[in-house]
C-alpha cells in the first residue's frame, strides 16, 4: 500500500495503552461519526516521535469508555507500548464532508492560533473536553491558554493557511 501524505489522512483515534497479552491497544476514540470503528479496514498509526506503521485492523469491540482493537502489526503488549499515545488515522476520503463551520480535529491540531490584531497567541496542540463544552488547548513560549470551542469567541478558521482567528473577551488571558 502506498503511503499517503498526513493532509490525506484523518485522525480518528489515540491509543491509550496495551491490553491483555497478546497484543490489543485500548484506543480513545476522536471522532464522532457513528459506526466509525466498527467497519474499519486499513489504518495508519502515527507515534508520538514520528514513527508511522501502516496496518490491518483484526477486531474491534467497546470497552467502556474506549475500544479494545487488535492489529495485524502487534502481537504482544510491548509493541503496543512503543505506540503509546500514537494516532490512529485513515483516508480523508473514508471520512463524510462536514457542515460548514465544523472542522476535523485533526485539521485543527497544529494550527497558528492568533487575535484579530494578528498577534500570535500560540499553538493549538489539544481539544479539551471540559464539563461538556470543547476548548482549545493553546500553548506559546511554555505558557498554555484554554480558548472556548465557541462561534463568539473563534471569529476564522483557515484550514489550508493553518491560522485560527479569536475574538478573546477584555481580560481574558491576562496574568
Amino acid at each position: 500500500m502506498a503511503t499517503l501524505d498526513q493532509a490525506e489522512l484523518v485522525t480518528i483515534g489515540r491509543i491509550e495503552r496495551s491490553f491483555g497479552v497478546r497484543g490489543e491497544a485500548r484506543v480513545r476514540s476522536l471522532t464522532d461519526v457513528p459506526g466509525r470503528f466498527e467497519s474499519l479496514g486499513q489504518v495508519t498509526i502515527v507515534g508520538p516521535v514520528g514513527k508511522t506503521l501502516d496496518t490491518r485492523v483484526t477486531h474491534v469491540r467497546p470497552g467502556g469508555p474506549t475500544w479494545i482493537m487488535g492489529f495485524e502489526a502487534f502481537t504482544t503488549p510491548e509493541q503496543v507500548a512503543e505506540f503509546r499515545g500514537a494516532f490512529i488515522q485513515v483516508p480523508r476520503g473514508d471520512s463524510p464532508a462536514l457542515p460548514a463551520d465544523q472542522y476535523y480535529q485533526c485539521d485543527l491540531i497544529g494550527m497558528v492560533v492568533q487575535d484579530e490584531a494578528g498577534t500570535v497567541l500560540g499553538c493549538l496542540e489539544e481539544v479539551v473536553s471540559m464539563s461538556g463544552n470543547q476548548n482549545f488547548l493553546v500553548r506559546h513560549d511554555g505558557k498554555e491558554m484554554l480558548i472556548p470551542a465557541a462561534k463568539q469567541v473563534v471569529v476564522a478558521v483557515d484550514v489550508v493557511g493553518r491560522v485560527m482567528t479569536v475574538r478573546l473577551p477584555e481580560g481574558f488571558g491576562d496574568l
